[in-house]
């Protein structure tokens, strides 16, 4: 176990925000997890779990132990003739395990391409794009329980997951650690294109057999089109929620916004954040060093040497420009610290 001090954070969020962790450590084995958590918790410190820390807005300086969860491994646990079940360590680049999945074969990912981020942060807030979410290939996933260091296995059910939403971001918040994913993935796919302009940028791309390989390349070119690469950009992709409203609700709002567009959900509607927020005159609006991005106004960024208490406060700007114009409370998608 090596353990650093006042180590900057700058390299290991997608922000690209300087602040320090008082002590830090990477660990790619339960083993080290636990024995980092035993280490903190002789000393008296708190612990703060870090992945690929494109989901994080750092607003101060960490003082605690800051554990990157560096655990690998990608093993196939079970198959039959129409599925694999493919356990993940939760260090593992989720992006790099999108296209080993279409490597081998194996469907049901290909429209999460491209999403920046760990495996162990799937599940968490139940990622998704284009029509697919990980509750839809999710199996079950491993977890250690910080206050005994014991591991649990979580099935489906017992996530409970919801729109970006899982029980480990609720009632279980920083009570465990997920250590590896497994995914039931499909061996004979189930294309999903109707979401976006899929179908458009297949068309364009001359794509005329439909593959797994083929959605992928279809969604990243459709991703970086619209959204910048945080390695030249500091950004953590959609910074809102789209928010869910009542019939009641999207009809009155009809009547002044007739363009306002809306999605049936059981709830109500699904209304585009990026569209209320267009709508409000955020988009490409720059202050400084930090800014709406000038394609897609659900991505704040940081243009060099932004701070995070600058994009925090642009944040709420815009929430309540989007409240004042609409009475649609925005939520942030990107966890404050």
């Amino acid at each position: 176990m090596n353990i650093q001090e006042n180590i900057s954070l700058k390299p290991f969020n997608t922000f690209g925000l300087d602040k320090k962790a008082r002590f830090f450590t990477s660990v790619n084995s339960r083993e080290q997890l636990i024995e980092s958590l035993i280490w903190s918790r002789n000393r008296g410190l708190e612990v703060f779990i870090l992945g690929g820390g494109s989901n994080i807005l750092l607003t101060q300086n960490i003082n605690s132990l800051v554990i990157k969860i560096e655990i690998s491994g990608i093993e196939v646990v079970n198959e039959d003739d129409d599925h694999v079940w493919v356990k993940v360590g939760a260090g593992e680049n989720w992006h790099s395990f999108v296209l080993y999945a279409i490597s081998q074969g194996w469907a049901g990912i290909e429209n999460l391409s491209l999403i920046p981020g760990t495996v162990g942060a799937s599940p968490m807030q139940n990622i998704g794009a284009y029509g697919v979410e990980i509750k839809d290939v999710f199996h079950s996933l491993r977890a250690l329980n910080r206050a005994n260091l014991e591991q649990k296995e979580f099935t489906k059910e017992e996530c409970k997951f919801g729109y970006r939403e899982s029980v480990f971001k609720n009632e279980l918040q920083g009570q465990y650690i997920i250590t590896s994913v497994t995914y039931q993935l499909n061996k004979k796919p189930k294309f999903n294109i109707e979401y976006g302009t899929i179908q458009e940028t297949l068309k364009e791309s001359g794509n005329e057999e439909l593959s797994i390989q083929a959605i992928s390349d279809a969604v990243i070119k459709i991703r970086q089109s619209k959204l910048p690469d945080p390695k030249e950009i500091g950004n953590a992709g959609s910074f809102f929620k789209n928010p869910t409203i009542s019939e009641e609700e999207w009809d009155a709002l009809k009547e002044t916004f007739t363009d306002i567009p809306g999605y049936d959900v059981p709830e109500g509607k699904k209304v585009p954040a990026a569209w209320l927020i267009e709508k409000s005159g955020w988009k490409g609006k720059r202050f400084g060093e930090t800014g709406v991005h000038t394609k897609q106004p659900l991505v704040l960024v940081n243009y060099g040497e932004s701070k995070g208490s600058d994009i925090k406060e642009l944040a709420e700007n815009i929430q309540s420009s989007v409240y004042d114009k609409f009475g649609i409370q925005l939520k942030a998608e990107v966890n404050f610290i």
